[in-house]
Parts: C-alpha cells; sequence; structure tokens
C-alpha cells in the first residue's frame, strides 16, 4: 500500500514531461490537475509553458483531460481556456474520478498518466486506477493550515520512502 503513495516520476513543472517519456512508458493520453498544477490556486490563467506544453502533446497525438476535486464554475472556464475537456467534482483520489476520464478519452487506466501536484489526492488515486503518475512541484506554496499539514505530511513520506522505491522515481528536472 505504501507504493501507492510514490510517484512514477517528478518533476518541478507540467513542460518537463516529454512525449518521448511518455511514449516510452506505453502511456496514449494525460490526465491534468489544475490548483499548482497548471496554474495557481483560483488563477483563470495558465502558468507560463502550460499552453506550449499542451501544443507540443496535441501535435504528438497525446489525448488530455482536466480532472480536478473543484466544482464546475472553477473547472469548466479553465478547461475552456485550454481547449480540453474536464471532470469536476472527481472524487480524487477514489478510481470512479479516472475511470471517468479513461472512459471519456476512450484509453484505459493503464495508457494514462496522471499529473498533480498531491500526493494524497493525485498521485494515490492515479497509482490505484493503474495509471503512471508524475507528481510535479506546487507552483505557489499555499498559506492555508490545511494544506501546510498536507505538505509535512508528504514530506514525511518521502523522508521514510524505501530506497529501493525512491531510486525507481525518476526525477526529470535532474535529466
Amino acid at each position: 500500500m505504501m507504493n501507492y503513495f510514490y510517484p512514477h516520476a517528478m518533476a518541478q513543472r507540467v513542460y518537463q514531461i516529454t512525449p518521448q517519456l511518455l511514449k516510452s512508458w506505453g502511456v496514449k493520453g494525460l490526465i491534468l490537475d489544475i490548483d499548482n498544477t497548471l496554474t495557481t490556486h483560483d488563477n483563470p490563467i495558465p502558468d507560463a509553458g502550460v499552453s506550449a506544453w499542451l501544443e507540443q502533446n496535441r501535435r504528438e497525438g497525446i489525448a488530455m483531460i482536466v480532472l480536478s476535486n473543484n466544482k464546475p464554475e472553477r473547472v469548466e472556464p479553465f478547461a475552456k481556456i485550454l481547449g480540453l475537456d474536464y471532470i469536476s467534482n472527481g472524487a480524487k483520489p477514489l478510481k470512479k474520478g479516472y475511470q471517468r476520464c479513461a472512459q471519456a478519452l476512450n484509453i484505459p487506466c493503464e495508457q494514462l498518466c496522471m499529473v498533480g501536484d498531491q500526493l494524497f489526492t493525485d498521485i494515490l488515486g492515479g497509482n490505484c486506477a493503474g495509471c503512471k503518475t508524475v507528481l510535479v512541484s506546487p507552483i505557489r506554496k499555499e498559506k492555508m493550515f490545511f494544506f501546510r499539514i498536507k505538505r509535512a505530511l508528504e514530506r514525511f513520506l518521502f523522508y521514510i520512502c524505501p530506497k529501493k522505491t525512491a531510486d525507481s522515481i525518476i526525477h526529470l528536472d535532474k535529466e
């Protein structure tokens, strides 16, 4: 169960995830988190580099969809700016949100990669659903107490990470 918390790869930003890496994993589609992955919390504008990265993935034939626990009022306008389909109220880390993404893209979970900034939602859920997973660093530190506690727990999990697991995580920002 512990390995479900650890991503297959880690990156500072989404644009370090290349189509070549995804294809080497057999990945045909991406499931993308919004907040602190593609933009900061409640920001309607994508982070620098995101639009070009999405276009590169489109040219390489990689399908993409947004999966967020946020309400449609937050997710729909942002996904529309990016030209992506979306699933809001995604119930991450439960499998059903990832399965809905797989169904919407017509790609099995085993050929999808979840990209997000949180271990306890994005990575845990993606791994449990059978997806590859990439953990990106949050674009901006959250100030809310709940997030600070969650980030401290994430750091603790990496601190106690078994060496074999730690050695298997690909660090995209070091390649």
